[in-house]
């Protein structure tokens, strides 16, 4: 998950245009309700990113409010996607 985690702050970092560092992201750093940028643009444009960034595709009826809850329950996922 190591990987992945500093893969996914990247991501999020660059897609949402965040102002904190890596290391500021943790796994129970909040992200859907608690980061202004992560808005129904914001998702699209980070769902896009990451699959292009794992090669791995979201499908429409995985998107939930508990797939962007937390950075580690967006890792999991990206991690199970990758997996598969």
């Amino acid at each position: 998950m190591t990987a992945t985690i500093d893969a996914v702050r990247d991501v999020l970092i660059e897609t949402l245009e965040l102002q904190q560092s890596p290391g500021e992201l943790t796994e129970d750093t909040a992200l859907f309700g608690a980061l202004p940028e992560l808005d129904s643009f914001g998702v699209v444009a980070l769902v896009g990113a990451l699959e292009d960034r794992f090669d791995i595709t979201i499908d429409d009826d995985e998107f939930g409010a508990e797939l962007f809850e937390t950075v580690g329950t967006l890792t999991e996922y990206v991690d199970s996607k990758i997996a598969a």
